[in-house]
């Protein structure tokens, strides 16, 4: 763990990754280290094939989405509780896009009730809708060739994908072993 947050430092104070990329992987190194303690201790255990390395660095979290009962709630929950603030224009009147104080995002979803003509769904107590990462280097292409490869059938995350190559956002959305959505 300390060669970790020591490499980290250098690439910080050598400029080759921002404050914000710095603070959010030492969150994600801090919250990580007992599932990586535990996932070691499990592979020890029983040794499983090892996957190649891909040829990029996740190097910070864009995104979080939370699908939840009343999104107006949640967003005055955590803008008033944590002091997030709400993009502005993203509230749509079903979601809204709240900055995590510079160090990431979050996006609340309304998953309440079903239309007016539908039966009412049961509760939602709060479900994450899917986990966007941040990666480097970013080649459209050589992302989606590599994802493709690992038969992880990439999804363009908005529009078609013939919008991909003009949009200033770009992003495929695959399934882990478990269905997350990433």
């Amino acid at each position: 763990m300390e060669s970790v947050i020591a490499r980290l430092l250098n690439e910080f104070e050598s400029g080759k990754i921002s404050r914000r990329q710095l603070v959010q992987t030492l969150a994600m190194v801090a919250v990580g280290a007992p599932v990586a303690s535990a996932l070691a201790q499990s592979a020890a255990a029983s040794p499983a094939a090892v996957a190649p390395a891909a040829p990029w660095k996740t190097v910070w979290l864009d995104h979080l989405s939370y699908q939840v009962s009343d999104y107006k709630r949640s967003v005055d929950f955590y803008t008033g509780l944590m002091g997030w603030t709400v993009n502005p224009g993203s509230d749509t009147g079903r979601q809204a896009a709240l900055d995590i104080n510079g160090i990431g995002g979050i996006i609340i979803r309304n998953g309440g009730a079903a239309g007016r003509d539908g039966p009412p769904r049961l509760p939602i107590t709060g479900v994450i809708n899917h986990i966007s990462w941040g990666i480097e280097p970013w080649d459209t292409e050589s992302v989606r060739s590599e994802l493709t490869k690992r038969d992880l059938n990439p999804r363009v995350d908005t529009g078609s994908a013939e919008d991909i190559a003009t949009s200033k956002f770009k992003s495929f959305h695959v399934r882990d072993p478990d269905g997350w959505d990433l």
